[in-house]
C-alpha cells in the first residue's frame, strides 16, 4: 500500500477499520475476542519439545533514558536482607527472612498497552469517553479485563533474520509486504486470533553495546502506518515487538506523533506488546524452522491500569 500519512489518512483508517460495537457496546477487550476456546486448545498442541522461552527483559536493564513521559527505570529496594538476619537486626517474632519492593512505571520494561492508553478525538476504544480515565484509574478498558485472555497461538516474524541483518536500522519502515514475505519464507501462516510478534534486533543491539540512548522513546525500526490495514485484514489478537513502540520512528509524518497508535488502539482495539526479549526464541526458531508456539502472557490484575509489566512465555 502507498499511503501518504496525515491526519486525513488517520481519519480515513479510523472510519474504515473501527471495531466499535463489533463485540457489543460493553466490550473492553477488543481483538482478543478473536481467540476462541478451540484456538487455545490447538495452540496447546504446539508444545512438542517442552521448552519455554521467557520474553521479558530483566528489570535491572536500564532501558529508560527519560525520552518519553518521564518514565524511570525499575527501582528494586530490599526491605530486609540476609545480612539483617545474620546480624540479628530483625524483629518479627524470631523468623529470619528477606523482603523487597519494586517501584516502576507500567511501561518501564516489557509490557502490554491497555485499550485506554491512547485516544482519538477524546475517545478510547469502543467509544468510551477519555474522561473515564482519571487519577483514580480507568473505569473502562483497564488492563484487568484482559487478565484471562492473553493466551493462544504465537507466531514469530523474524524480520531482521529474513533481511539477512543482525538488526534493522532505526527508521526502517516494515511494510505489509515485508511481513507477508517473511511469513512465507518461514513457512508459517498468520491466522485470525494469533499473537504476532516481530523481531527487529534493535533491543539486541542495545544489549550488546550497553547503549540504550533513544531506545525508549527515540528512533526505531517498526511497522509502517499501512500496517493498521494488515492487522484488520488478518484479524489477529495482538501485535508485539522488541522495540518500545512497534511503529517506525521517525514517523512517516510530521503532522502527528505516533500515527499508527492513533488507529490501532482506539479504533481497532488491538492489544500491543512492547520491549519483548526475542533473541533466544528467534535462534531456536531459526534452528528448528518452527515459528509457531503456545503463547501465554497474562498481565497483572491491576484494576484501571493503562498497561502491565509482563514476562511472556513462548512454549515449543
Amino acid at each position: 500500500m502507498d499511503i501518504k500519512v496525515s491526519k486525513t489518512a488517520i481519519a480515513e483508517a479510523t472510519e474504515k477499520l473501527s471495531n466499535w460495537g463489533r463485540w457489543g457496546k460493553d466490550d473492553q477487550i477488543g481483538t482478543l475476542n478473536t481467540i476462541t476456546p478451540d484456538d487455545i486448545v490447538r495452540a496447546a498442541g504446539l508444545v512438542r519439545k517442552g521448552r519455554s522461552f521467557g520474553l521479558g527483559i530483566p528489570l535491572n536493564t536500564k532501558i529508560q533514558t527519560g525520552l518519553f513521559g518521564g518514565r524511570w527505570n525499575p527501582i528494586h529496594t530490599f526491605l530486609a536482607t540476609g545480612t539483617d538476619a545474620f546480624s540479628g537486626n530483625q524483629d518479627a517474632g524470631g523468623i529470619e527472612y528477606a523482603d523487597d519492593a519494586i517501584n516502576m512505571p507500567i511501561q518501564g520494561s516489557t509490557h502490554w498497552d491497555s485499550l485506554n492508553h491512547v485516544y482519538y478525538e477524546k475517545k478510547m476504544y469502543n467509544g468510551y469517553d477519555c474522561r473515564l480515565v482519571d487519577s483514580k484509574g480507568a473505569a473502562k478498558n483497564g488492563i484487568e479485563n484482559t487478565r484471562e485472555k492473553m493466551v493462544g497461538r504465537g507466531v514469530l516474524l523474524d524480520i531482521a533474520r529474513f533481511k539477512g541483518v543482525e538488526y534493522l536500522e532505526d527508521g526502517y519502515g516494515i511494510s505489509n509486504a515485508d511481513l507477508d514475505d517473511c511469513a512465507a519464507a518461514q513457512g508459517v501462516e498468520i491466522r485470525k486470533g494469533d499473537f504476532v510478534i516481530f523481531r527487529t534486533g534493535q533491543q539486541e543491539k542495545c544489549l550488546k553495546s550497553g547503549v540504550w540512548t533513544g531506545y525508549a522513546g527515540g528512533d526505531a525500526p517498526g511497522v509502517k502506518f499501512e500496517n493498521c490495514y494488515w492487522l484488520k485484514d488478518k484479524d489477529v489478537a495482538a501485535i508485539c515487538s522488541d522495540t518500545w513502540g512497534c511503529e517506525v520512528r521517525p514517523n512517516e509524518t510530521t503532522e502527528v506523533n505516533q500515527p499508527w497508535h492513533w488507529v490501532v488502539i482506539p479504533a481497532i482495539g488491538i492489544s500491543m506488546g512492547e520491549m519483548f526479549y526475542l533473541k533466544d526464541l528467534a535462534a531456536d526458531c531459526a534452528a528448528d524452522k518452527v515459528y509457531e508456539f503456545f503463547f501465554c502472557a497474562p498481565p497483572l490484575n491491576l484494576p484501571g491500569g493503562t498497561g502491565s509489566p509482563i514476562n511472556p512465555q513462548a512454549i515449543k
